[in-house]
């Protein structure tokens, strides 16, 4: 091509840029819940997931504990002492291949959000982020009283907590996960763990 007709060519897309339009308002009328914390697990199980609100630390470990007989895990993975031990140390691992055995991963979550059930996580304090995803077995603790309704809000509180001088700054990768893995993709049949945790409980821990 000539420089000449790539000097047109570039002309023309120039020409035909469609107008600068303004950022839509995130101030609105969004959806509220009257019980958020219901209608976070109503969603939860919708989507596959299950969980329940847990008081003091005893509950808690009382109810990671079900989780680890009823799946029958081996091979743990906890970042969050006071709902388990593990014999998996994430801290020593440098290859994230070496999760590939691992039944339960129990990791904190830093948020959730009622209206679809997703639970922001970081890698604030997971040093191998692949445990939320290559994890047989996944359980998530959220603090009882960070939730919100809806993803604006949601991400209202990232833009406040989330940022250099937020509290969750050492964080570099973040995600939301809403239940377990699952596809509906092979004649719209739902399976669960297709690519990813086959179960995801979320305890929200209130002190």
């Amino acid at each position: 091509m000539s420089s000449a007709a790539r000097d047109q060519i570039l002309r023309d897309i120039r020409r035909s840029l469609p107008a600068d339009a303004l950022r839509p308002s995130l101030d609105g009328d969004w959806v509220r819940y009257a019980d958020p914390y219901a209608q976070f697990f109503e969603t939860l199980r919708g989507v596959g997931g299950a969980g329940r609100i847990v008081v003091g630390e005893v509950q808690l470990r009382e109810e990671v504990e079900r989780v680890i007989e009823s799946i029958g895990a081996k091979e743990i993975c906890s970042v969050v002492p006071a709902a388990a031990g593990g014999n998996v140390d994430l801290a020593a691992v440098d290859d994230p291949h070496q999760l590939a055995g691992v039944d339960l991963a129990v990791l904190p979550g830093e948020l959730a959000v009622a209206e679809n059930a997703a639970v922001w996580v970081t890698n604030a304090q997971v040093g191998q982020r692949v445990a939320y995803f290559l994890s047989q077995h996944v359980v998530l603790v959220v603090p009882h009283d960070r939730i919100v309704n809806n993803m604006h809000e949601a991400y209202e509180w990232l833009h406040r907590t989330a940022g250099p001088a937020g509290p969750f700054a050492a964080a570099t990768w973040g995600t939301f996960m809403s239940g377990p893995s699952k596809t509906a993709d092979i004649e719209q049949a739902l399976v669960i763990g297709a690519h990813g945790a086959r179960s995801l409980h979320v305890f929200l821990l209130k002190p």
